[in-house]
């Protein structure tokens, strides 16, 4: 098997060189709470550990790195012979969200992707006895290959809320979490949880508990919306032979 460790609270797996979560939502949750930042990166950002150097400096920089990857998991159980458990983003969110701190007025900052996204989320968030001020919410802009955004740092640290809550893409919002824990003058729970609010709020295409538990989020997506998701979990076959080469060792970082 490969490499294991005890983690905080519970085990973790050593792979790709990151070490991964191996314990339930609670224990995450519980792990985060006190500040940091806990990213959920999926296959078709995974795939680029070896060529996106701003990506993996942000997945090495995370204290709390859950296995949300379906691929990754089952393939790692296969080459290794392990028995890790995957623990999906929308797992872990349903999770928070039942936290009497995170449904306390004030204590989330949510960064949406756009007006849209934010206005469906929010509704969602509203019918479930979760509130957020519009002074809690921030439109991220387009961001390059290099993450800088004062308005937004000056913002945090005004309002100092306990969580802050990203909702952007894979390989975008990991880069933003580390730049937030990095540069922040006071140290929040940074969750990057990606598309996991739109899955319950309608913002893309309803995840019910039992596809999220049958590792079959990819197939609705891809379903909802061809031609947006099947080139990109296609492309993410290339995680397997990442690997089947490196298994737990850090994939060599080579030219984009």
């Amino acid at each position: 098997m490969g490499n294991s460790e005890q983690g905080t609270g519970s085990i973790r797996r050593t792979i790709l060189g990151v070490s991964f979560f191996g314990g339930p939502a609670s224990d995450a949750v519980a792990a985060i709470r006190g500040g940091g930042l806990l990213v959920s990166p999926a296959a078709p950002a995974l795939k680029d550990l070896d060529r996106d150097a701003g990506y993996r400096d942000a997945l090495l920089g995370a204290d709390i790195v859950i296995a949300d990857s379906a691929l990754m998991v089952m393939v790692w159980n296969l080459i290794e012979r392990d028995s890790l458990k995957r623990l999906s983003g929308l797992e872990y969110l349903r999770e928070l969200l039942l936290q009497p701190d995170v449904r306390h007025p004030g204590n989330t900052f949510w960064i949406m992707a756009s007006p849209k996204s934010a206005a469906t989320n929010l509704k969602w968030l509203a019918e479930n006895g979760i509130r957020v001020a519009p002074q809690h919410v921030y439109l991220a802009p387009m961001y390059g290959a290099e993450i800088a955004d004062a308005d937004l740092l000056a913002l945090l640290d005004r309002l100092r809320p306990q969580h802050v809550l990203t909702t952007l893409g894979g390989g975008t919002q990991e880069r933003l979490g580390l730049y937030l824990k990095q540069h922040l003058a006071y140290r929040p729970a940074i969750h990057c949880i990606g598309a996991a609010i739109a899955f319950l709020s309608g913002d893309q295409v309803k995840i019910p508990v039992w596809v999220d538990r049958l590792y079959l989020c990819w197939l609705f997506r891809c379903l909802s919306d061809p031609k947006r998701f099947i080139p990109r979990y296609w492309g993410a076959r290339k995680l397997i032979a990442l690997m089947w080469r490196y298994r737990d060792r850090l994939p060599e970082l080579r030219g984009a």
